[in-house]
């Protein structure tokens, strides 16, 4: 009898949780109603009752900003949408004190989180910002007057699972300083506004991201430093990507870092719609992108089993020196790092012809890049090409910066002990330019 005690207990515990369903608390299946306060209710009232799970039931609901609780379940049955206001008044500011300027202090998103814990999205429902309603009015206006999506701020053991998020005003979701996030068979299209990406997790510990299939503008899957908080401990696999920029991205911005970073078992093909494009290339920038340019680290990282499609640059490995600061008037005196990666088992088919890059700066190079197992064909029909002189140090790390690289398959310069075995580049038309350039590399 003693054994079943703490079953028993757990038993009851898993029974009291109770459902808090928005319609109880005055929520409106119609997109003409606002139902916002109906909503903050349910989630308080949940909140204040020791947690549960908030219900959004078959619908379709319209709301403005709302904050989610700790020990708060937001599910959505099949056939709910949340439908977010397509007025800018309707989305209540939100200050953080995570100070940094490069992803706002006080921002206005649809579903907002700050310092929570034990928190859930779940369910087989829809969450679409209707995004386009709110016009780019200036270059870092994200955030601003235009809504995130979700926003997670400073929080500890965070679950997505299975919902469908659709149409943010600028990122889908950003996690920024977050620990235990977990993200399971969600699904995600974003490509109604400008920088419209699928994922960012930004400066957090200890995530596990599996079966996504996110359809982006913008970036991909985006792994960001916007504060001295690595990015660390991270596990990203089996999902499918489709992106006009990056599928697989570690930057543009590195002030922390990125370590001990595994992503693994992605599928990146072109959109099947391609009917709109604010950023990049219709058929995406690049497969994987490694960037470190503010300063920080970047370490540990394995990138394996790739499967992908169409991209202009398969691979895009970049060491600068952007040096750009979290704060205001922040001076980034020192160049970071970038070593100890190892990218394995690619294989990319009818990508563009500009070729893949390894490059650090004079005096500060990549090291320790293990290339293995590699299959790339290309569209080819380059000539002979020049070694690109401006080592553009302070410009915005893209593979494309330099345009068609000397090399169709590798360009080296700055690198130390790198690596390359089982290599197949080939090109589908003729190509004058050899498949590696060196230039102070080994």
């Amino acid at each position: 009898m003693r054994k079943l005690l703490p079953l028993l207990a757990l038993l009851a515990v898993t029974a009291s949780a109770k459902d808090y369903v928005i319609t109880d608390f005055g929520a409106v299946s119609d997109t003409t109603v606002l139902s916002t306060m109906a909503l903050q209710k349910a989630i308080d009232e949940c909140s204040r009752q020791g947690g549960g799970r908030v219900v959004v039931p078959t619908g379709m609901f319209k709301t403005g900003s709302i904050e989610l609780r700790s020990h708060v379940e937001l599910h959505l049955e099949h056939g709910a949408t949340l439908y977010g206001s397509t007025r800018v008044k309707d989305y209540r500011p939100m200050k953080s004190d995570y100070v940094s300027l490069r992803t706002q202090t006080t921002t206005i998103q649809l579903i907002y989180a700050d310092g929570v814990q034990d928190v859930v999205i779940s369910g087989t429902g829809c969450i679409d910002g209707r995004g386009s309603a709110f016009p780019k009015l200036s270059w870092n206006d994200e955030g601003i007057t235009r809504p995130h999506l979700i926003r997670f701020i400073q929080s500890q053991d965070i679950t997505l699972r299975d919902v469908t998020l659709r149409n943010s005003g600028c990122w889908m979701q950003h996690y920024l300083a977050c620990d235990r996030l977990k993200i399971d068979g969600i699904r995600v299209f974003n490509r109604n506004n400008y920088n419209n990406d699928a994922l960012d997790l930004d400066g957090c510990h200890d995530v596990i991201v599996t079966n996504m299939l996110a359809d982006s503008d913008d970036d991909g899957i985006t792994l960001k430093s916007t504060s001295p908080r690595l990015c660390e401990n991270i596990r990203i696999s089996n999902c499918v990507v489709s992106s006009h920029c990056n599928a697989i991205k570690l930057g543009t911005e590195s002030n922390g870092g990125y370590r001990n970073i595994s992503i693994s078992g992605i599928v990146v093909k072109p959109s099947e719609d391609q009917t709109s494009k604010f950023f990049g290339n219709d058929r995406g920038t690049s497969v994987i992108s490694l960037e470190v340019v503010d300063g920080g680290v970047l370490e540990n990282v394995q990138v394996s089993n790739i499967v992908a499609e169409g991209t202009e640059v398969p691979i895009f490995v970049r060491l600068g020196n952007r040096a750009r600061g979290y704060r205001e008037g922040q001076v980034i005196d020192h160049v970071g790092t970038l070593r100890n990666v190892v990218i394995s088992d690619v294989t990319v088919r009818d990508c563009g012809s500009t070729g893949s890059s390894i490059t650090g700066l004079p005096g500060h190079p990549v090291e320790n890049i293990a290339l293995r197992n590699i299959r790339i064909e290309h569209r080819g029909g380059q000539p002979l090409t020049d070694v690109p002189a401006d080592e553009k140090e302070k410009e915005y790390p893209e593979g494309t910066m330099w345009g068609p690289l000397p090399a169709q398959g590798f360009f080296l310069r700055h690198a130390r002990n790198i690596e390359f075995q089982n290599i197949d580049v080939r090109a589908l038309q003729a190509d004058e330019r050899p498949v590696y350039v060196r230039v102070d590399a080994d």
